[in-house]
This record gives C-alpha cells, structure tokens and sequence, in this order.
C-alpha cells in the first residue's frame, strides 16, 4: 500500500481516528487548564478527496463518503461531520480536514499546538492551513524528537500535554519508535495523555506491539477497528488507536466510534474491540 496519507484522506482509519481525537480533546479540554498539544506527523492539514491521490485509491467513498450519507450514524460524528462541512463552505466539497485542522478547531486560545511535518510539499501546506491560528505552529522536524523535547512543557503551570503520533509506517522502526517515545514523554511527564494510531495487518505485529508498552504503562487503552481478518499482511485489514492516559469520560464515545464503524463500513463479521492493557 502507498503510505502517503493523500491516498488515504478520509477513509475508515480516518474516520475512527478523527472522531476519537475530537472527542480526547473535548475531554481534555474540558475544564479551564491549558492545553499543550503535540502533533509529531501533522501532514498537509487538509485533503483534496477530488485529487488524483485520493481518487486513485477511491477509499473515501467508502469512509466519509458513507458517514455523510448515513442516516443512522450517531451523535459522536457530529464534530467531525461539522468539520468536514465548514471547510467545504458549508455545503458538499471534496474537501476533507487531516488533524491539524481538526486539532485546530477543537483548541482554545490559551491552548498550543505544535504540528511536526518532515515533508517539503506537505510542511508547506501545513504551514498555510494553520495561518489562521495564532496559537498553533507547524515546525519542520522530527516529530519523535520534539515530543520528547516538549513533553513536560505544557505541565508547567499546571497545564496538561497531549501526544498524538500518527507516522505513516514507511520505517520499520516506527512501532518502537512509538513505544521508545511513549516511555520518554512519560518520564518527564507522568501525566501526558499520548494518542498513537497504526494499521492493523497481522495480529503479531499489533500484539508484539501491545507486549512492548505493557513494559512502559499499564494505563493502556485499545480500540481496535477489524473490518477483516488480519490474515493478509499486505493489506490494511483495520486500524487501532492506542491510548495512554485518555480520560475516563471519552471511553464512551471511543466505543461507540469504533464499534458504529466496525458495524456499518466493515465487511460481514467486522468488529470492534476497546480493552485496557
């Protein structure tokens, strides 16, 4: 599969991905404390699902495409579905917002966000689609790194940190990556709320994954997107959002994202799973 997220804007990981971020932020944010959030794979900010990336793969047809023509889909999709629609005008376009913007959105002014792109073109239009947002800054640099560097910072104060890590997985090494940050955000911020989202392919590699961070946390949350079996590891099969530090109040609607798509975009025998490492 080709990793570069224009291929894949808008489609069943977007979807579950989206729609948990929105509802960890409305969480997170929730009271008055300042948040301090950090992006460490931001992308382009936004998508054009009418470009020849997007259309290519055609996945968002069968991710937002399906959502917005629901009729049955609940509440929790709401944020994003509004989203969706304020960047098309208010109407129907082929315009879909990645996190940067949905990050955006959700965050008030005594919040910061910082967004880490490594590619030129992308950075680019990172730069550009967080212009109106004098509290967010894209920065051209290891996404890792700067969560590590950062971690601890949003804490002073008595402000909170949050981690999202969604790198494409064109390293091998970025499941140890994930869990190699996770343990460092966490050693110099015990309280940061750490979100990363992966492919599911095989059933090893997510487990092998899930053995690693029960070696850095025991405050791990799962939700686990399976439209397919994991028996073809060439193929996205499902997606997970792993979570360390989510709050209480957003399980409820962690659950109810993944397991609405599980029963309305996955094949017959589809499912979700939400559990606690």
């Amino acid at each position: 599969m080709n990793y570069r997220h224009a291929f894949h804007a808008g489609n069943f990981a977007d979807l579950q991905k989206h729609a948990i971020l929105i509802a960890l932020l409305a969480a997170l944010t929730a009271d008055e404390t300042p948040l301090s959030v950090i992006d460490t794979h931001a992308g382009a900010g936004a998508y054009d699902l009418g470009g020849d990336m997007a259309q290519r793969s055609g996945e968002a047809a069968a991710g937002i495409g399906k959502l917005l023509a629901a009729k049955n889909a609940p509440a929790v999709f709401a944020p994003l579905v509004a989203a969706v629609k304020a960047l098309n005008g208010g109407g129907e376009g082929s315009l879909y917002p990645g996190s940067p913007l949905l990050i955006a959105r959700s965050l008030r002014k005594t919040d910061r966000y910082v967004a880490c792109e490594l590619r030129p073109d992308d950075f680019d239009s990172l730069r550009r689609s967080l212009a109106p947002y004098p509290f967010a800054q894209a920065v051209r640099d290891d996404g890792y790194a700067t969560a590590v560097a950062k971690a601890g910072k949003g804490g002073q104060g008595g402000g909170r940190t949050f981690v999202l890590i969604d790198p494409p997985f064109e390293r091998s090494d970025d499941y140890a990556q994930i869990v190699a940050t996770t343990k460092a955000v966490l050693a110099r911020d015990s309280q940061a709320v750490i979100a990363a989202w992966m492919p599911l392919k095989d059933l090893e590699t997510f487990d092998a994954f899930m053995r690693a961070m029960e070696t850095v946390t025991r405050d791990a949350l799962a939700a686990e997107l399976r439209l397919r079996p994991l028996a073809d590891p060439m193929k996205m099969n499902g997606c997970a959002m792993v979570m360390v530090g989510a709050p209480r109040s957003a399980e409820a609607a962690i659950a109810e994202v993944t397991t609405w798509l599980a029963e309305n975009v996955g094949d017959a025998g589809a499912k979700a799973r939400i559990w606690r490492a």
